[in-house]
């Protein structure tokens, strides 16, 4: 039976925050005042060494509907466009591309699974070469956030949504592969038959250790388009209806003091 590798995005296939370093485009672009750049550096920081907790990540969620309300997705789109390969090309991990392949030539599709949202993620995934994507997204009228969030890719979510997208692909997640850098992703490795831990934060390396599950260390970010062939052909696909998302670690270094998925069309039948 065919099979998947899911793959957690910021410190398992990136070595930052997918959504962090955009900070100073943000700005640029008007989305963003100069301190909650500022901010966004001690942010990326902080989240390089600690990670986001479940506390973190519930206060982004909340934080989030204040921030988005009324940014134009057309613009986050532009930004992200003209500034993804700068910012994320040289932080690929080189341990991941190498996994890539040996899922490819083992015959696995490659997921990456993100509470960052789709806009970045999106793109991540096209430029790396991914069969498919779920990440968070918000709700859009008349091209703009609401500030309401269709789906939040995080904890259970993330899990119910591989099982949902392993059921439309009959793939057997007995058969599947997860890997994540944290606690919080411990229900979408516990889904698979195969969980990976990699650069595991305290709480995840000690769930490892009790699960026997195996642990790996990335640390060789190279510039992703010297190893990564061009896509070609359609889109990669996405875990989500509209064409926008939620900007979730955004909200964190602007204000830490402040469901169900659903499915656009696939790239593959």
């Amino acid at each position: 039976m065919a099979a998947a590798a899911f793959f957690d995005l910021d410190k398992t296939v990136i070595a930052k925050s997918s959504t962090l370093v955009f900070g100073k485009p943000f700005y640029k672009g008007g989305l963003v005042n100069r301190r909650a750049v500022l901010k966004s550096s001690f942010a990326q920081f902080v989240y390089l060494l600690q990670g986001a907790d479940e506390d973190s990540m519930d206060k982004m969620r909340d934080y989030l509907k204040a921030l988005c309300a009324g940014w134009s997705v057309q613009q986050v789109h532009d930004i992200v466009a003209e500034t993804l390969h700068e910012l994320i090309d040289p932080l690929v991990y080189a341990e991941a591309l190498e996994l890539f392949e040996e899922h490819r030539r083992a015959g696995r599709e490659i997921v990456i699974v993100s509470s960052s949202g789709e806009e970045i993620v999106g793109p991540i995934g096209d430029m790396l070469g991914v069969d498919r994507v779920i990440a968070t997204r918000m709700v859009v009228e008349n091209g703009k956030y609401t500030g309401d969030i269709g789906f939040y890719a995080y904890g259970e979510g993330k899990e119910l949504a591989i099982q949902e997208l392993a059921a439309r692909r009959n793939w057997d997640l007995a058969e599947c592969y997860a890997y994540s850098d944290s606690f919080t992703d411990a229900p979408m490795l516990s889904a698979v038959g195969h969980p990976v831990a990699v650069n595991p934060d305290r709480a995840l390396k000690k769930l490892a250790t009790e699960n026997d599950w195996p642990v790996r260390t990335f640390a060789k970010p190279v510039r992703a388009s010297r190893r990564v062939p061009t896509p070609s052909g359609s889109a990669v696909a996405y875990a989500g209806v509209s064409a926008a998302a939620a900007l979730l670690l955004l909200a964190w270094l602007l204000g830490r003091n402040t469901s169900s998925p659903g499915a656009r069309s696939s790239r593959k039948p």
